[in-house]
């Protein structure tokens, strides 16, 4: 690397909990169908000594945590107790100011099929301030298809308790593009969701991956045109009720108080390319060694029985990012927002300099793909235009 990072970026966490009460068929992350009781104590025992390796490896003990994001599988399907064990334990490693409950984001996934009013209150009461709750749709035969456990009416009621809850916000995962699903019925969808004023929205289209059930057997999807004309009009519906997007899949209720952001800061960590922990079965870490001046990527082990096992490291994998997979491991996180970036903050994080990317977002910008208001300078605002965004694996080939 040519230059030395100039600042360590946020460092987020992120606790993988595998278990879900069944398989998905289109799911390819690592989760495993529920045969028995949730080993909570034993799992939250091994989170923790997992965090502790990392700590010492990284010699993280002085950085702030920026955010917390419990990730599965099913994290509902853990009593609220376990999660406030996690979380105490968790805050109690780090820098304290100002990483303390109510004052970090710390979002939890939940399934509307395994949680009632009392879970969702005991999770804000054990420092969950922002819930996401995978409904994926609104329409039963959908919610069939997909192999999701639970219903409607469950998907809906759960939106309801997180507004009673206590927590700052949440945000409902929606997919378009479903089986035999119309342009009417994704809309639909998008309707139901805007009148149950959910704070933030991920909407994203279904695709099929490799290991999983659909791509053995996959299932009739919505033409092209369709899936465009859902796109198009799914995002004038959102904008005209209040939502901005401000990645591809991730829009934020936008309200008067201009202070009250509800986008995802978590995420958004991950796409400036900010460092994470990965802790728990087959998460994916990377954190930036100012030091060293290089960037590590982690794999913990995937498998739950081989993760629990208190004579093996979690540690699966490590190794360090190289510098010529840098800028499009940059940009491949970047370009997926709608805010703009400079060439200051590229080196910043990448430790590269600003001549590794530029010819190659002058070329994105001769094909419209990007804008910049000052090309000379390392502070000129780089931004993906609608068209770069259309196309954005396209924008990415680039970088390659």
């Amino acid at each position: 690397m040519n230059i030395p990072l100039l600042t360590p970026p946020p460092l987020s966490l992120y606790i993988h909990i595998p278990w879900c009460v069944e398989k998905c068929p289109y799911c390819d992350f690592n989760s495993h169908a529920l045969k028995s009781q949730v080993p909570e104590q034993d799992y939250v025992k091994a989170l923790i000594a997992d965090l502790d390796a990392d700590i010492a490896r990284f010699d993280l003990s002085q950085r702030p945590l920026h955010s917390i994001f419990i990730g599965g599988g099913t994290p509902s399907l853990f009593s609220a107790n376990a999660i406030e064990s996690l979380l105490d334990q968790v805050l109690s490693r780090f820098k304290q100011s100002p990483c303390h409950k109510g004052n970090i984001e710390i979002t939890l996934e939940a399934n509307p099929g395994t949680v009632e009013a009392d879970k969702f209150i005991g999770f804000a009461k054990a420092g969950v301030t922002r819930l996401s709750i995978g409904v994926q749709s609104f329409e039963s035969d959908k919610l069939i298809k997909l192999g999701r456990i639970h219903n409607v009416s469950q998907a809906k009621f759960a939106a309801q308790l997180a507004h009673e809850s206590g927590v700052k916000s949440f945000n409902l995962d929606l997919m378009h593009g479903l089986p035999n699903q119309t342009l009417d019925n994704a809309l639909d969808d998008l309707k139901t969701a805007i009148k149950l004023k959910a704070d933030h929205l991920s909407w994203y289209q279904l695709t099929i991956e490799p290991n999983t059930a659909f791509h053995s057997k996959p299932p009739k999807l919505p033409q092209d045109e369709v899936l465009w004309d859902i796109q198009d009009q799914g995002f004038k519906l959102l904008s005209d009720a209040g939502y901005q997007q401000y990645e591809i899949s991730a829009f934020c209720l936008v309200k008067n108080d201009a202070t009250d952001d509800k986008q995802c800061q978590h995420n958004l960590n991950y796409w400036r390319f900010g460092d994470y922990l990965g802790i728990g079965c087959g998460a994916h870490g990377k954190i930036t060694d100012i030091e060293k001046g290089t960037i590590q990527r982690t794999i913990k082990v995937k498998h739950p029985k081989g993760y629990l096992d208190p004579n093996r490291s979690p540690l699966d994998h490590l190794n360090t990012v190289t510098s010529d997979e840098l800028p499009f491991e940059y940009m491949m996180n970047q370009l997926r927002l709608f805010s703009s970036f400079t060439l200051a903050e590229y080196q910043q994080r990448t430790g590269l300099t600003a001549s590794t990317v530029l010819p190659t977002l002058l070329k994105a910008q001769d094909k419209k793909m990007m804008t910049c208001n000052d090309t000379l300078s390392t502070e000129g605002k780089w931004q993906v235009t609608q068209l770069g965004h259309r196309y954005l694996n396209d924008l990415l080939e680039l970088f390659l």
